[in-house]
């Protein structure tokens, strides 16, 4: 066999800012991302040229001084340079709404794409990877670093450019009015680019701490909810609370650390700027009295200085928004580019008789760790029934999880139909041709009917409640409604019995040609499970039984017994009774005796 990996690498957090990834969502919205800092552009080179015309204002419209005082030497001058100003004003504002819709659609868009693109992923990965990572972890990304991401986006498009443009173009201008001004403008920026980028290096990874807390305080709020009545039951409200005071806690004090270290930035520009201004002033006025700087360039040398201010407090705030979405994309990144840890093969496919084949196969979830699996070897053919039965953490789910690839083997193989269920080219087929039933019901929010097409979209109201009459599942229809009945969120109007039996028959729907019945009939009475396994006896399935009860396995083709993730004995229920100790036990624990049990 000649073995090809195409998909499988060990799990990796990519600590390195790399961001190539993220950087391709930009491509869909490449024109609005260049356009959002153009627009932007064009609205700061107005407003650099506000304090020229203030200075004109000024120096032309009021005149020089006579005897101290300021006869008017042209009014309509002055008016005309007004509505110059206000026209300025307005152009302004239609370029800056311009820049807002460019930018925002490229910040919406990019991060829509991301969002889906996680969902994507997560669903690609094993159980083991999800296992891994948490459904909280996965939450925060998917909301909470996104939302970061998407606001330091649009903020980044629009003042990236326009900050720097105003600081260095109002350098620019100060020379232009007073070369000599340009020490107190150039040492201004200078200091205040080194405050900004020690907090941005101090801040950056303080950031991505404080997301981590965030997931902590998740899971506590998300394992409450749903454990609610476990909780209440043991009486377990003040342990956790306390757990997520704690929790949370620790999550408020990074978050006080850090925003007390990126406050300080806001009031550093306001004292160094003022700075930059007693001395802009200080020293115009002595060239003003000098007769060597007129009154209205001293104005626009302050405007420049108070612009040069407004964005670099921007820039400040910018620097710290960027920083939280910057470490909030690395977070993302690291699930983007986080591969499936199952393995695809390229296998051709065996002639054999046996319709699934277990050969050698082992299973550990974590390198170094004890095998849940070991060594396991069995067939079976197709139409037969398999009985799955072992003590509490044994490996029957794992065993099961196996056929469709949910998990994958560490040594040895599985195969359906003479191939591999790691080769990529049978592997979504295969999964179409499996009715999972799994250990934990699970209904999702609308109707009946919308849960039961999970497992055919164009199934017709018949083949419906062919699978739910099969499933034993007819009254349960009738009494909640109809095919068209409510489901609320996780099938919390149904019982635990109602639900498994709508799952089972969501899986039958399907007609499958292999049904994996994950301890599926925990919750129903003696009598319902022995219908509904008479039932699936008729049909013309390979049938998988995972169950604690031998009555749910006794009529299987056979029986795989589990003990600490070894089959210790395979066979009938009767041969199993007089061969094999565990079972026996089993057998014995619920019926006191080595005797006949009806169906």
């Amino acid at each position: 066999m000649k073995l090809k990996i195409l998909a499988f690498e060990k799990r990796k957090w990519y600590n390195k800012r790399d961001m190539k990834k993220i950087l391709t969502y930009f491509k869909p919205y490449r024109w609005q991302s260049l356009l959002g800092p153009l627009f932007k552009l064009l609205e700061a080179t107005f407003e650099l040229l506000v304090p020229f015309v203030v200075a004109m204002i000024v120096d032309k419209g009021f005149g020089a001084s006579v005897n101290g005082s300021y006869p008017f030497a042209d009014k309509g001058y002055v008016v005309k340079m007004c509505l110059l100003l206000a026209a300025f004003g307005l152009v302004g504002l239609a370029f800056s709404v311009t820049a807002q819709y460019f930018s925002a659609r490229a910040a919406t868009g990019v991060s829509a794409r991301v969002r889906s693109d996680l969902f994507k992923k997560l669903q690609t990965f094993s159980y083991k990877d999800i296992d891994g990572m948490g459904e909280a972890t996965m939450l925060t990304r998917m909301t909470s670093d996104v939302d970061k991401m998407q606001t330091g986006i649009n903020l980044f498009l629009r003042l990236l450019l326009r900050s720097p443009f105003i600081v260095f173009g109002a350098l620019v201008c100060a020379c232009i009015i007073d070369p000599t001004s340009f020490g107190v403008f150039g040492g201004t920026i200078l200091v205040l680019a080194i405050v900004v980028y020690a907090v941005m290096f101090i801040c950056m990874p303080l950031y991505k701490k404080t997301q981590a807390r965030l997931d902590d305080v998740l899971l506590s709020t998300r394992e409450n909810l749903s454990g609610a009545r476990v909780l209440r039951a043991f009486c377990k409200e003040g342990d956790e609370r306390e757990l997520f005071e704690k929790r949370n806690e620790e999550l408020t004090k990074e978050k006080k650390f850090v925003a007390g270290i990126a406050a300080i930035t806001n009031p550093l520009t306001y004292v160094l700027v003022n700075i930059g201004i007693i001395l802009l002033l200080w020293t115009g006025a002595i060239r003003v009295d000098n007769g060597l700087l007129s009154q209205g360039k001293v104005i626009a040398l302050y405007n420049l200085m108070g612009q040069i201010l407004i964005e670099l407090i921007k820039l400040a705030n910018l620097i710290v928004t960027v920083a939280k979405a910057a470490a909030s994309a690395e977070r993302i990144e690291a699930v983007l580019k986080m591969q499936s840890s199952l393995q695809l093969v390229e296998d051709e496919k065996r002639e054999e008789d046996e319709f699934i084949v277990f050969d050698k196969v082992s299973v550990r979830y974590i390198e170094g760790a004890e095998n849940a699996l070991s060594d396991l070897s069995f067939s079976v053919k197709r139409g037969e029934t398999v009985g799955v039965i072992g003590g509490t953490g044994s490996g029957k789910t794992t065993l099961v999880n196996l056929i469709p690839h949910f998990y994958d083997v560490s040594e040895g193989q599985v195969r359906v139909n003479g191939h591999d269920v790691r080769d990529c080219s049978v592997q979504e087929q295969l999964r179409t041709r499996v009715g999972m039933v799994p250990q934990k019901a699970k209904l999702f929010k609308g109707t009946i009917r919308e849960n039961l097409l999970w497992g055919k979209e164009d199934a017709t109201d018949e083949e419906l409640m062919t699978a739910i009459k099969l499933a034993q599942a007819e009254e349960v229809v009738k009494e909640k409604g109809g095919l068209d009945a409510p489901v609320e969120q996780g099938g919390k109007n149904f019982s635990g019995g109602q639900k498994q039996r709508l799952t089972i028959a969501r899986a039958l729907v399907r007609n499958p040609e292999i049904l994996v019945l994950d301890d599926s009939s925990s919750a129903l009475d003696y009598a319902t499970d022995a219908a509904l396994r008479k039932g699936i006896r008729a049909l013309n399935t390979t049938v998988f039984v995972v169950s604690q009860r031998t009555a749910s396995v006794r009529d299987a083709d056979k029986i795989i017994v589990l003990d600490e993730g070894k089959a210790v004995a395979i066979g009938t229920h009767e041969e199993l009774l007089s061969s094999c100790e565990v079972y026996r036990e089993i057998y014995v624990s619920q019926y006191g005796e080595i005797g006949e049990v009806s169906a």
